[in-house]
């Protein structure tokens, strides 16, 4: 028996099922690496980043990730309690101005 041998440059699918094209042309990751130069890696099909930074399914923190959570200066709570305190000192002078 004979079997039909088609190279791959002929073939419209790679083995793995992911259509051929020039890989040079694929979007780049574009992430700043640890030398603070963009990766050259291409992003991962449908996202913006390669599979070294965050790409691939999985990735990244879960939904309410309590390890997540912002804290001190620049949380929410400490931003609230800020402008309720500019609020108050604002209405004291106010109505201390208005005394005199």
């Amino acid at each position: 028996m004979h079997s039909e041998y088609t190279p791959l440059s002929c073939q419209k699918t790679l083995l793995n099922g992911n259509p051929r094209g020039n890989p040079a042309k694929a979007p780049r990751c574009g992430a700043k690496t640890r030398a603070g130069n963009p990766c050259k890696a291409p992003a991962v099909k449908g996202k913006q980043r390669c599979r070294m930074h965050g790409g691939t399914k999985g990735s990244g923190a879960p939904k309410e990730n309590q390890n997540a959570l912002k804290h001190g200066h620049y949380s929410l709570k400490s931003q609230l309690e800020r402008n309720y305190i500019r609020e108050l000192i604002n209405l004291g002078s106010k109505a201390f101005d208005s005394g005199h």
